[in-house]
């Protein structure tokens, strides 16, 4: 029997907001306790309501309910009809209703269709599911590559070859090449930080100085630190995301030794490598990565950044610390305010009072949230503008610098000495 005290779904004429939360709160209960028909009329009271967020809601629990009474035609129609409202939190549920229903009808390739839209959706806890329904179908339609590169993504798997030790490859190839060729000179001429060429337009320079180094040992120690930290960036980030942070901390190495180093060459890859230190030490304070197989290293972070520029600062100008101190601030700005989205956070389970986590579309029950906050939404866009910017300042300010430089000196390296963490 219906609660005396809940709202009358009888009642005609406009609904006010607390009526419609209300009527959505009470089919939700109905739901629950198997009284499906009720639980219909409550949510088709607030369809058409002026906000799609609680229209949409009501849409979601109504083909909920109809599925329930085995009305599947019904229930199909009223999540399409959630997919072709403005973007609500339950326009994923909507989609991933109606891929279930679409392979139901043995409409796989729909079924593909739509759980493609609900993946775009999807927070980063039920992508693994999604990657392998997606999977099983690219298999059922005969497309075995797509089947292996779902089942990959649902296993959690990175690319074939991890992007870290794609780059930490593609470093000791072209280093070995520049020590035991003949043309290695005129290779390490061409890529090694110049700061007279790059005042004069070579600006390749700032990136291709991670690929050359001083001599084997200066070599191993930072091919050793990007093989600790490199994969723990990828696997917070992505290897999308792990390889533009690289170059931009790369780039930040160089251009603070373009503004404030004393030589005018440089070699070696140190100044991205403390960048990525950067980002692990504040990504890790900041938003507390749930990733217990990096929890050592990362803890070692400031310990190891303090201890290398401390090394810089007493080499007598043999390391170029302007580097090390340019990629570290570098990935700590980034580090700080993008966070991790391959990995569970800690701060990602603390939530604004009245909003639900990401992950409370998937309970089935109609979601209601505030509309997204638009400064989270362009924060990432609007910290690596402003790391763009600043960049691009200093490159202004060395090319004041070296425009005039002299071509000929002895190239500085840039040394890491990692631990084991």
């Amino acid at each position: 029997m219906d609660d005396a005290r809940s709202p009358d779904p009888s009642v005609s004429g406009p609904l006010t907001r607390d009526a419609a939360l209300a009527h959505l709160e009470r089919g939700g209960s109905l739901l629950e306790s198997g009284d499906f028909e009720l639980a219909a009329i409550h949510f088709s009271r607030v369809v058409g309501f002026d906000d799609p967020t609680v229209t949409a809601a009501g849409l979601l629990g109504l083909g909920e309910a109809r599925y329930r009474m085995d009305d599947e035609d019904g229930a199909v129609a009223s999540w399409a009809a959630v997919t072709q409202l403005p973007e609500t939190p339950s326009t994923y549920l909507a989609w991933r209703n109606v891929a279930a229903a679409r392979v139901r009808a043995d409409d796989l390739t729909g079924a593909m269709a739509a759980y493609r839209e609900a993946d775009r959706r999807a927070p980063e806890a039920d992508k693994p599911e999604i990657a392998n329904r997606l999977g099983w179908l690219s298999k059922e339609t005969g497309d075995t590559r797509a089947s292996r590169r779902y089942f990959a993504k649902g296993r959690g798997d990175g690319p074939l070859i991890p992007m870290a030790m794609a780059i930490l490859a593609a470093t000791v190839i072209v280093s070995l090449t520049v020590f035991f060729s003949s043309e290695g000179q005129a290779l390490q001429d061409f890529l090694m930080l110049d700061k007279g060429a790059v005042a004069n337009g070579e600006y390749w320079r700032l990136w291709t100085v991670t690929l050359v180094h001083g001599d084997l040992l200066h070599l191993f120690f930072n091919m050793y630190a990007l093989f600790l930290v490199g994969p723990v960036v990828e696997r917070w980030y992505g290897s999308i995301r792990f390889v533009a942070f690289y170059l931009l901390c790369a780039a930040g190495g160089s251009i603070a030794s373009f503004v404030f180093g004393d030589g005018q060459y440089a070699v070696g890859a140190s100044g991205a490598i403390f960048g990525l230190f950067g980002i692990l030490l504040a990504a890790g304070r900041a938003h507390h990565p749930m990733d217990r197989a990096s929890r050592g290293i990362v803890q070692q972070m400031g310990v190891l950044i303090g201890i290398n520029l401390l090394f810089g600062f007493a080499s007598g100008g043999v390391i170029d610390n302007a580097a090390h101190v340019g990629g570290l601030v570098a990935g700590l700005w980034i580090g700080y305010f993008i966070v991790p989205t391959k990995v569970a956070t800690m701060s990602a389970a603390w939530t604004v009072p009245g909003r639900q986590p990401a992950g409370a579309a998937t309970s089935g029950r109609p979601v209601v949230n505030p509309t997204p906050d638009g400064v989270g939404r362009f924060l990432v866009p609007f910290v690596l503008a402003v790391l763009v910017v600043v960049l691009v300042a200093g490159l202004i300010i060395g090319t004041g610098i070296w425009g005039d430089a002299p071509g000929d000196s002895v190239p500085v390296a840039t040394l890491v000495t990692p631990t084991r963490g």
